[in-house]
């Protein structure tokens, strides 16, 4: 696995490269909603010439020029756009297990709701496994499925598990705005592969 979160600045080179508009890169769903909805970059990105990217970003904290925001990990991309810019980077998204089994070994450690930030930050480049926890919620290749041998218990959060464990993609780690007590090595979190809400990133493999 990667040793750091995906940045901004090489989904840029993602977008400029024609990434939005190379049908080799998508899954067929993801493809189809890209043409549907007419993507052309992560959620709450505009294009805005004052910025020499072209772009700007609305966060939290309001309006940021993108290229004050380079080198921050990315957010709010779709699984599909996560495994569209994999594809370019001929790497692909870490399945469940594999981010675990680093991941367990770590301490807890990130970018998270306390330090008050609201927004994904950058890497330290020590060279050291970083922003597992914290920063970015991180797609995996791995669907939400119940763990072998798992059976829905009776009542109500038997059957919250047991209805959305379908067409939902796992994502792992936590996020810049998730309260530190919250999150473990094994915690999963679920999404359906179009949403891009959440404060979900990447983190390629080979």
């Amino acid at each position: 696995m990667a040793n750091r979160s995906a940045t901004c600045r090489e989904y840029l080179e993602f977008m400029i490269d024609g990434g939005y508009t190379r049908s080799d890169l998508w899954l067929s769903d993801g493809w189809e909603t890209v043409r549907h909805f007419c993507w052309q970059a992560p959620l709450y990105w505009d294009r805005h010439p004052s910025d020499p990217t072209g772009w700007r970003v609305f966060t939290l904290r309001g309006w940021h020029g993108l290229s004050d925001l380079l080198d921050t990990a990315v957010c709010h991309v779709s699984f599909f756009e996560a495994d569209a810019f994999a594809k370019w980077r001929s790497c692909r998204l870490p399945t469940e297990a594999e981010w675990e089994s680093v991941a367990g070994h770590l301490p807890v450690e990130g970018t998270f709701l306390e330090a008050e930030r609201l927004h994904p930050g950058t890497a330290n480049g020590t060279g050291d496994i970083e922003q597992l926890f914290g920063d970015t919620w991180e797609w995996t290749a791995s669907a939400y499925t119940g763990y072998p041998g798992y059976k829905p218990p009776v009542g109500a959060l038997g059957e919250y598990n047991a209805k959305f464990m379908s067409s939902q993609m796992i994502l792992r780690g936590g996020s810049c705005v998730t309260p530190a007590d919250h999150i473990r090595a094994t915690y999963r979190n679920f999404f359906p592969p179009a949403a891009r809400w959440q404060f979900s990133g990447i983190r390629l493999a080979k």
